[in-house]
Order: C-alpha cells, then structure tokens, then sequence
C-alpha cells in the first residue's frame, strides 16, 4: 500500500518561493509509475500542476506553472519536490501529491493514491 505526506506549505509573499515534499512509502516501479503534484484553491475543482514519471525522465507541467515550478525526485525514489518560485496569488491552494501505476493520463485525475494536503498561502 502506498502512504504519501506532503509538507512544506505555508505562507509567503508574492513573487517569493518555496519548495513541498511529498514522502512515499510502499512505492515500487509498479504502483508509483507516475507521481503528481496538484492543487485545490476554495470554490474551484482540483487542478493538475506537474507531474514526473518513476524513472524521473519524463516532467510535465500546466501551462500555468511552466517556467516557475520544478519537479523532481530523490535518487531513492521515497520523495517528490514541487520547487515553486516567482509565487504568484493565484498559486495559493491546498496542494496534493498522488501516485499511480500508469503513466496514461498523467495530466488527469485519475490516479490511485492521494496524500492529505499542505495548504500554501500568498500574500500580495
């Protein structure tokens, strides 16, 4: 069974950074396939941010955080970064790292396993 817990959230000025862990435990090349960052600000549907594939080869992003965020993993595969730089207001959300066993529809939903949520602030 895979168990994610992001941390790293919090509150920072506009056009400033900071850098969400997401700790994996029970990840094999299997079930965690693929590993993705998304966000929920109130009132609005989930969104995708990033995702990366096991192999770290492959990164994908909105088209929102391109060029701001990065994504990338530890070497031993038990934990996901989300880098995020030049923060905008718009980027406050409670943001969710997940995993699945496919890399089809990376960019959706739909994968197996969820964490909990680290809520990022920005004030302007």
């Amino acid at each position: 069974q895979v168990h994610l817990v992001e941390s790293g959230g919090g509150l920072v000025q506009a056009g400033g950074s900071l850098r969400l862990s997401c700790a994996a435990s029970g990840c094999t090349f299997i079930s965690c396939t693929a590993m993705g960052w998304f966000r929920q600000a109130p009132g609005a549907e989930r969104e995708f941010v990033g995702a990366v594939t096991w192999s770290g080869g492959g990164t994908y992003y909105a088209d929102s955080v391109k060029g701001r965020f990065t994504i990338s993993r530890d070497n031993a595969k038990t934990t996901m970064y989300l880098q995020m730089n030049s923060l905008k207001p718009e980027d406050a959300a409670v943001y969710y790292c997940a995993a699945k066993n496919s890399e089809f529809g990376m960019t959706t939903l739909r994968y197996d396993y969820w964490g909990q949520g680290t809520q990022v602030t920005v004030s302007s």
